[in-house]
């Protein structure tokens, strides 16, 4: 599976504003990535449009988490930005392969996007978060 771009940057935003209390602007995450904001800004308001993301116009505005780190899965995002992304079309579509009603190919496919989804479905924004360096590993 290969993401699409605004797959990539929905992602990205996600763990960029998993990383900060408050709201920041789409060009802070823009700048952070060095990524056109133009392109963050229709992801984010694809985000917002999803329910991932709160968009406050005017002053004091912004955008934040509308969902805790927790509640919000890799697995999930990837479906939503990317839709059903079959490996092959005979894979989520019925009829259009001579060979497939009986196709040992088939089932593989979908058994491999069966257990890449549950893996992905697995991951929260939380558990992609970077942990604090523990300095008491270090001391002698």
């Amino acid at each position: 599976m290969r993401l699409a771009l605004q797959t990539d940057y929905a992602l990205r935003t996600l763990l960029f504003l998993a990383t900060r209390t408050g709201r920041t602007t789409v060009l802070d995450v823009a700048e952070f990535f060095g990524i056109s904001a133009h392109h963050v800004g229709k992801v984010v308001h694809q985000l917002g449009r999803l329910g991932y993301v709160r968009n406050r116009r005017g002053p004091g505005g912004g955008i934040e988490l509308a969902r805790p780190v927790g509640e919000i899965t890799v697995g999930r995002v990837v479906l939503d930005f990317e839709g059903n992304a079959h490996l092959l079309e005979c894979v989520g579509t019925p009829g259009v392969c001579a060979i497939q009603p009986g196709c040992t190919l088939r089932a593989v496919l979908a058994e491999a996007e069966r257990l890449q989804m549950d893996y992905l479905n697995s991951v929260t924004l939380e558990g992609l978060l970077p942990r604090p360096l523990d300095l008491a590993v270090f001391k002698a």
